[in-house]
């Protein structure tokens, strides 16, 4: 299992200080990379798929890589010293505007425009780092810049996307629809309001694959072979 919790994040930072990431030695860069996805294209099967496959075609010595998806926000958390009980408030696009300025005024939380640009410190860090593989909240975008960074967007038709979220979230079918649309409009909110993003936009992408039509090892194996022989 690579998806870590934050019980874990700590030393994962630590390893990868010590032993300097994944280096490709013609362009001295650290690999990593970033996963935009629809919901319910089974992003997070992909990436730790990816994680191993990365792992197999590295040295021996290399440091693990690492999955961050739900746990990037215990990430962030930890690293400025938030407490806990915010992890309710900080899913992609769930903070209303009148939540925040209430949330402002009282001081209950940080509004959402201080908690982006703390998970933004937090992306930056751990994709230069390496060897991490960062699911969601604008990765690819707060990256665009760096040199080792390699951009995915999985998408896969609407049905079977509520297909694989009833079948692995115990929800029904109904539900299942809801949470789809739900969190790809929330997902294309997020990048828009706090990026000025078109998360669709293809050129935002090196790569990108529908599961619908492409099974998870096939993509994990299509993406890692495209960042590897990348220069």
């Amino acid at each position: 299992m690579t998806n870590i919790g934050v019980e874990h994040c700590a030393g994962f930072v630590s390893s990868q200080f010590q032993s300097g990431g994944t280096v490709d030695t013609e362009v001295g860069v650290r690999r990593a990379v970033t996963i935009s996805r629809q919901a319910g294209c089974g992003a997070l099967a992909v990436a730790e798929k990816l994680a191993r496959y990365l792992q197999e075609n590295s040295s021996k010595h290399a440091t693990p890589w690492k999955v961050f998806d739900r746990n990037l926000m215990e990430k962030v958390l930890e690293d400025h010293d938030l407490p806990a009980r915010l992890a309710q408030f900080l899913p992609e696009d769930r903070v209303s505007y009148l939540e925040d300025i209430m949330a402002d005024l009282l001081q209950a939380y940080p509004p959402s425009q201080t908690v982006v640009r703390q998970a933004t410190e937090t992306i930056l860090k751990l994709a230069s780092l390496g060897n991490v593989i960062l699911i969601g909240r604008g990765g690819n975008v707060i990256t665009a810049r760096l040199p080792n960074l390699f951009h995915v967007r999985l998408v896969a038709p609407l049905e079977q996307r509520i297909e694989h979220s009833h079948e692995s979230y115990g929800m029904t079918k109904t539900e299942a629809r809801k949470f789809c649309l739900r969190e790809d409009l929330g997902r294309e909110r997020y990048l828009k309001k706090y990026f000025n993003a078109d998360i669709n936009d293809p050129l935002l992408y090196h790569l990108i694959i529908n599961t619908g039509l492409v099974g998870y090892d096939d993509a994990a194996k299509l993406i890692g072979d495209a960042m590897l022989n990348q220069r």
